[in-house]
């Protein structure tokens, strides 16, 4: 492209979004490894642009991913490789704990803002399946047992400052803001009577680029990809966005109930976008608990029809490097599907963070 990169770049677009299917825990996608997955949605994001935008073309790669213990090097390198992009494409990978993917999305929004990339390919990966037990033999003990720790749960379900698991922020949430036992199983009920109704429906037929397995299990490893660009870009490729990203904002709380952090970030992203709460006609939150979704919900008044119509991630599942990507193309095809216009995505992040972006179709 030989135009200014400069001029209008101000509006950030969506091209394409896909998602790979979302395996259980040694599950139907374990044998992959996180780049592989990712590779599998790069290549779908890409191929549903029916070739209006090459390969060579891409400027850079964001993706998204936590648990990168044994990956080799620059996971998202490997997936922008493997995914049909040429050398030439640098690739970065990054981690931001839950927040990952969505986080890659903004790194990539903001690159074209700066008039640093035109077109971005961004997403998240993650096989928690592959994360492997690690033992510290650098410096051998002289004697005595040497303990394996989980890098699954270590690096990714542990917070660093209070060395605690994630589910006991979710049980001090609930304690906090008087979330009951009966609230937390209701709203896990209700997210997978959503998504078997949503899946019976075909709802996430547009956006799962299937892979070819032998065996099928129940639905957290997976990958989601999402090319966006400048809005004068996609003029002149002649393409017709899916949605275009007014806002994002990320913000950060005390770690110990670190699944109340998305509240302040959706305020924010809303008072940046100049919306409401009520004039947004679907939220993803992802249900990393039941309890701090229950609890986001009550603060913020959201109505809960709007809120995860398709099932969360108490149904789908949560590979934590992907998951913000995930939520943003189930925001995506959830907006095209039923003609609303207005979407708000946001999660809670281990270590006492939130982040939340705001998309509005096209």
């Amino acid at each position: 492209m030989t135009s200014n990169m400069n001029e209008d770049l101000a509006e950030i677009v969506i091209l394409s979004a896909i998602r790979t299917p979302i395996g259980a825990l040694k599950g139907c996608l374990s044998a992959l490894k996180a780049h592989q997955l990712g590779a599998v949605a790069i290549k779908g994001a890409l191929a549903k642009l029916n070739g209006t935008i090459l390969p060579d073309e891409i400027n850079e790669v964001i993706m998204g991913q936590v648990l990168t213990a044994n990956e080799g090097q620059n996971p998202a390198r490997q997936a922008a490789r493997n995914g049909g992009l040429p050398y030439l494409v640098p690739a970065t990978t990054v981690n931001m704990a839950c927040g990952s993917g969505l986080k890659a999305v903004i790194l990539g929004a903001q690159a074209i803002r700066a008039g640093e990339a035109y077109i971005v390919v961004a997403g998240g990966q993650e096989s928690m399946s592959q994360a492997p037990h690690c033992v510290s033999m650098r410096h051998a003990k002289k004697m005595g047992d040497t303990t394996l720790i989980d890098s699954m749960v270590h690096d990714g379900l542990i917070d660093a400052f209070n060395h605690i698991h994630m589910g006991i922020t979710a049980e001090n949430v609930a304690e906090a803001r008087s979330v009951t036992r009966q609230e937390q199983d209701e709203f896990a009920l209700q997210s997978q009577l959503k998504y078997e109704r949503a899946t019976s429906l075909g709802h996430f037929d547009t956006e799962i680029e299937p892979i070819i397995i032998s065996t099928v299990k129940n639905l957290n490893d997976g990958a989601a990809a999402i090319i966006l660009c400048s809005n004068r870009v996609a003029k002149l490729k002649q393409q017709i966005p899916l949605v275009r990203i007014v806002s994002w904002a990320q913000t950060g709380i005390d770690p110990l109930i670190m699944g109340l952090a998305p509240i302040k970030a959706i305020q924010e992203a809303l008072r940046k976008a100049n919306w409401s709460i009520d004039s947004v006609d679907l939220f993803e939150l992802n249900e990393a608990y039941a309890a701090q979704t229950v609890a986001i919900i009550r603060e913020l008044r959201i109505d809960s029809e709007k809120v995860n119509v398709n099932g969360g991630a108490i149904a789908l599942g949560h590979p934590i490097g992907a998951s913000g990507a995930r939520i943003l193309v189930t925001l995506i095809h959830t907006l095209k599907r039923t003609g609303l216009q207005r979407g708000c995505a946001a999660l809670s992040i281990g270590g006492g963070m939130g982040i939340a972006i705001c998309i509005e179709a096209c």
